[in-house]
């Protein structure tokens, strides 16, 4: 890849960031940047942009139960949206017609549709990357939001699949019998491939020559086959590992995916007008998320958190509208509008869901008056009963200080995951652990305790935006007793301890203790009893 293009969304990248945004937003500035400099991506850099959303896809997969996609909020929330938008949105693009505008004028009933439903989508890549830089992608509104857009995912192969008239071959009949016989070999050959560089090179494998590769070559779209491989490998011990594995390579090939969205045209004022059109209409899109999983029972908060990081076009559309240009249905012009429509959504997208909880804060009243009566079973009251001790998030290192904390006070600790499954885990295994999400500003509200306050909160989470954000939360709302949170980093530990948090802990160094002291008990097992000399 170029120096010249690497140094530029370096740049531009790091600025945003500096600046308190994605650096998604740099790297997309970055693109429109070189655009005008009459730099071309070319095929190197669109390659890079291939692999990203495959890997992105796969990594999806690998984070993803079917049965998600089975809950009403999702396949009927995502079908009723689709429908309504491509009605609301074609009529309204016919409309534009008559007035004689450019651009429209050309257009017929069906192309209206056409591109109404290219709109209908919302961007895979941008959503998932907002949630996982705030630690959102295991809660409620971000399985809600992921699960929406795997649906679209889905229309979008299928409408791709009619359009382009390609009949899957024939030997697509059997990949799910395919798929169950490789299973078992695909099991084994993840436990035996350990823990660095050969277990990358197994997803990279699985992903892009089983399930990308595999899919092509019956006549199914690629990306697809990649998703899918990642569900087959959902429920290996190792999956998340290797989530994290690949997770570094997912992020510098979708750079290459950020800056093509940028390199895709230069457009006319025109084409930039009408785009603006199409950028207005997202709130239309939010608008009738929001009402429509408020209507599934979702609280107001949840609802507001999945639809903002839907609030934009996706990459699907341009596929779609490349698919209509390349048939003679579209002007060739509405892929630069579409684009630059798609790049300015995840630039004004970006800092608002940066400040999604301050916007719910600011209008929870009037959000709140879209409410059921009922409530979602993953949106309950939380029931803490006598608990004085709080763990949020039950992984690995929340488990541990569970264990050691319920040994030294007994049923006065309590654990909180937004992994429903994590939880189901934890509840069979004896503890008292419970939904919740700690990164929600109503979250105090909803704990229904008895007797004794809180006095001690351990956040345990492994991402570091969710522990800052959980601890701002909680010291906002005025949680009664002490608050400590685990990090990765130093300049982490700074930034919790700078909001107010009572001990911050780096767990590499409280490693390290903790080891050399085990290591201090074996050696001493061994000694006369007469050493004096403890640590």
């Amino acid at each position: 890849m170029d120096p010249f293009l690497i140094s530029t969304a370096f740049i531009f990248g790091f600025v945003a960031r500096q600046l308190g945004l994605p650096p998604l937003v740099g790297f997309l500035a970055a693109g429109f940047i070189l655009n005008i400099l009459g730099f071309e991506g070319g095929k190197v850099l669109q390659t890079f942009a291939d692999l990203g959303v495959t890997i992105l896809l796969f990594s999806i997969g690998l984070k993803l139960k079917l049965k998600s996609l089975a809950k009403p909020e999702v396949w009927a929330g995502a079908s009723i949206h689709m429908l309504i938008t491509v009605i609301v949105f074609g009529f309204g693009i016919f409309g534009l017609k008559q007035a004689n505008l450019p651009y429209f004028s050309d257009l017929t009933l069906p192309l209206a549709f056409l591109i109404a439903f290219s709109l209908s989508f919302s961007s895979t890549v941008f959503a998932v990357k907002i949630l996982e830089e705030k630690g959102e992608l295991g809660a409620m509104h971000g399985r809600v939001s992921v699960s929406i857009l795997i649906m679209q995912d889905l229309f979008a192969v299928l409408f791709l699949t009619i359009s382009l008239g390609k009949i899957p071959s024939p030997w697509a009949l059997i990949i799910p019998l395919v798929l169950f016989a490789i299973k078992p070999i695909l099991y084994r050959l993840m436990d035996r491939s350990g823990h660095g560089e050969l277990l990358l090179l197994f997803g990279l494998f699985v992903a892009i020559v089983v399930g990308a590769g595999g899919f092509e070559l019956v006549g199914l779209k690629a990306d697809l086959g990649a998703l899918i491989l990642g569900v087959l490998l959902a429920q290996h011990d190792k999956s998340s590992e290797l989530a994290k594995t690949l997770m570094g390579l997912k992020e510098l090939l979708l750079v290459g995916f950020f800056l093509t969205i940028g390199l895709s045209g230069i457009p006319t004022l025109t084409a930039i007008g009408v785009s603006a059109l199409l950028v207005g209409a997202v709130i239309f899109k939010v608008s009738l998320f929001f009402l429509i999983l408020t209507r599934f029972k979702l609280r107001a908060r949840s609802s507001l958190l999945a639809s903002l990081s839907l609030a934009n076009y996706s990459e699907f559309g341009l596929i779609v509208a490349a698919v209509g240009a390349s048939l003679g249905w579209l002007n060739s012009d509405w892929l630069m509008i579409i684009s630059l429509a798609l790049a300015t959504t995840f630039i004004i997208a970006s800092p608002i869901n940066t400040a999604a909880d301050s916007l719910y804060i600011r209008y929870r009243d009037k959000l709140c008056n879209f409410e059921t009566d009922t409530r979602h079973p993953d949106d309950q009251p939380i029931e803490s009963g006598h608990a004085i001790i709080g763990v949020f998030g039950m992984g690995r290192i929340g488990t541990r200080a569970y264990d050691f904390l319920k040994d030294l006070y007994g049923d006065t600790v309590i654990g909180f995951d937004f992994n429903a499954e994590t939880v189901a885990k934890h509840c069979k295994a004896g503890r008292h652990v419970v939904y919740g999400d700690p990164t929600d500003p109503d979250f105090l509200q909803r704990i229904r305790r008895r007797g004794t306050k809180a006095k001690l909160a351990l956040l345990a989470m492994s991402e570091h935006q969710a522990n800052l954000s959980a601890a701002k939360n909680l010291i906002d709302l005025g949680f009664p007793g002490r608050i400590t949170a685990v990090a990765h980093f130093d300049d982490q530990l700074q930034e919790l301890q700078e909001i107010g948090v009572h001990g911050a802990f780096n767990l590499y160094n409280e490693a390290g203790v903790g080891f050399a002291k085990h290591a201090w008990e074996v050696m001493e097992s061994d000694q006369p009893e007469d050493i004096s000399r403890r640590p």
